[in-house]
């Protein structure tokens, strides 16, 4: 099971970026898919979610209305839309996979680091 991040770099505040992350290795369509960031000394957070059909998102309160997560099933490949960045969005994001049916997650991807500059 592999989970690949990508689209991280360094943009200037109130730019965007789109992460993707593509599973392989599992059905991707039995899967609800997350988004978590870590910033230097700080500990991981929640950022988004997406259920296994893309049905229902969920969203920290510091990226919501900034930020959209999506998903392509055909692809086996998660999003997340970043707008509006500020500084304090720095951290590297990572992206983790959980089972339908299960309220943890079970495989996590090696991360993409994110830099905004003020």
């Amino acid at each position: 099971v592999q989970l690949q991040a990508s689209g991280g770099g360094l943009v200037q505040a109130g730019g965007s970026l789109r992460l993707s992350c593509v599973l392989s290795g599992r059905t991707f369509s039995a899967y609800g898919m997350g988004w978590f960031r870590q910033a230097p000394g700080k500990e991981r957070e929640f950022v988004a979610s997406i259920t296994w059909n893309g049905g229902n998102t969920y969203y920290a309160d510091s990226v919501k209305g900034r930020f959209t997560i999506s998903r392509e099933n055909a692809k086996n490949t998660v999003f997340l839309q970043m707008n509006s960045l500020k500084p304090e969005d720095t951290a590297v994001y990572y992206c983790a996979a959980r089972y339908y049916s299960k309220n943890v997650y079970d495989y996590w991807g090696q991360g993409t680091l994110v830099t905004v500059s003020s």
